[in-house]
């Protein structure tokens, strides 16, 4: 059994082997096509699930749909990179009371 990191790695080498091939060179863009279609199309299904708005009108929400998934994983993005700043905060403080308690200040 694999651990995540280990399955990150695994996936990034068979990623990079299958960019560095002839055949991946020939149309980088395509290479993705089917799954940016299948993303962007998430986020219209879930403006307009039943295709009843126009499209100029779905597409308009499903930009902002998207526009607000990212920021939502950047918000959470900061709130992660942020802990271990403030555990280390929290640490220091904690060793510097320690200190003087020690030294009987």
């Amino acid at each position: 059994m694999l651990t995540p990191e280990q399955r990150t790695l695994r996936a990034r080498i068979a990623a990079y082997a299958s960019h560095a091939s002839e055949a991946a060179n020939a149309d980088p863009a395509g290479r993705t096509l089917a799954a940016r279609t299948a993303f962007l199309r998430r986020f219209e299904d879930q403006v307009d699930p039943e295709r009843r708005l126009s499209e100029d009108e779905r597409i308009r929400r499903a930009l902002m749909a998207r526009k607000a998934y990212m920021a939502r994983l950047a918000f959470e993005s900061s709130k992660k990179r942020g802990k271990p700043t403030l555990r280390r905060r929290t640490a220091k403080m904690l060793a510097a009371a320690e200190a003087e308690e020690a030294t009987g200040r």
